[in-house]
């Protein structure tokens, strides 16, 4: 089996890297924004759907210590550290495919445009939040799919059969681009209004005005997907939000996580490249309510790394 590197040491990338290992296969994790950093061998627990413990011993280098990744090479790290990685995958990786495990639009394209020939999408069906520094709380919504946006089937095809675990499952999908479409507007739902409500993915399927507001979102991005030629319908994505919230109910969305964490949040992939899309399309009016979500979103996420923590006294 060809070796796989997964770069991102999130919680996905620990998942995954968990689930590959007890499968025997050969994997590694990379820490791509670590420039130094001794290699270790950590033990890593994922708390699979809340009803058994998964650990393996999981080796992990930062990306400057391997000269070549000869291989599959698996992203889960934000993606906005896209552009500086695809520069720095581009001498080290040769003709390996990259797969992208990441959520939003346009988040190949700085892959594509430095021309790398194997380039794969993944939509993710699963919900996932570090509990620790080792530690992963794991529930599978559904079989996880991988199309092409550069590459061949043969290619996808090998790629599927690697990846595919007992605890992490993944499919081929020829029609990625639904799937991406789908996933992401759902994204720009979850990960916009559950932040500034501060509140978990179950917001969704318990009170009906803010699924209201959902909605609202929703028939906003299907305009523009009906645009680029994306036939999904409005049921379709709204039953996939309350299937998701039903699931992941009481878990909190990775925004609203990175936020409390000070950490920079992918909003930019979601509502932004959603408006952007508009723009260009000349139908930016159609996605007001979208936008603006994502502006709040994005001015908290600032807010929240720049403004000092005040502290409460009781009388």
């Amino acid at each position: 089996m060809k070796p796989i590197y997964i770069i991102g040491t999130g919680a996905i990338g620990k998942t995954l890297a968990v689930a590959l290992r007890l499968q025997n296969r050969n994997v590694m994790l990379l820490r791509g924004s670590v420039q130094q950093a001794e290699p270790v061998t950590q033990r890593i627990q994922v708390a699979y759907k809340e009803e058994q413990l998964l650990e393996a011993d999981i080796d992990i280098k930062t990306l400057q210590s391997v000269d070549q990744l000869d291989g599959i090479v698996v992203l889960t790290n934000k993606s906005y550290g896209n552009q500086q990685l695809s520069e720095t995958l581009k001498s080290k990786i040769g003709n390996s495919p990259v797969v992208l495990l990441q959520n939003g639009l346009g988040v190949e394209r700085a892959f594509i445009e430095r021309g790398y020939t194997q380039v794969y999408r993944c939509v993710l069906f699963v919900t996932c939040q570090q509990t620790g520094d080792h530690s992963v709380k794991y529930k599978p919504v559904a079989v996880s799919p991988i199309g092409i946006e550069k590459g061949d089937d043969a290619q996808l095809t090998e790629i599927v059969q690697h990846l595919n675990s007992n605890y992490f499952e993944f499919k081929v999908e020829k029609e990625i681009q639904s799937v991406i479409w789908k996933k992401a507007i759902a994204n720009s739902v979850f990960n916009s209004i559950c932040p500034l409500l501060e509140t978990d993915n179950g917001i969704f399927h318990r009170n009906d005005a803010v699924m209201a507001m959902a909605s609202r979102i929703i028939a906003e991005c299907l305009e523009i997907a009906h645009a680029k030629g994306i036939q999904l319908t409005q049921q379709e994505v709204e039953s996939s939000i309350l299937q998701i919230s039903k699931f992941s109910d009481g878990q909190l969305i990775s925004t609203l996580q990175d936020i409390r964490a000070g950490r920079e949040t992918e909003i930019e992939t979601l509502n932004f490249e959603i408006a952007r899309i508009a723009e260009e399309l000349g139908k930016a009016a159609l996605v007001k309510e979208t936008k603006l979500l994502g502006e709040l979103t994005l001015q908290k996420s600032k807010l929240s790394t720049t403004q000092p923590r005040r502290s409460v006294v009781s009388a």
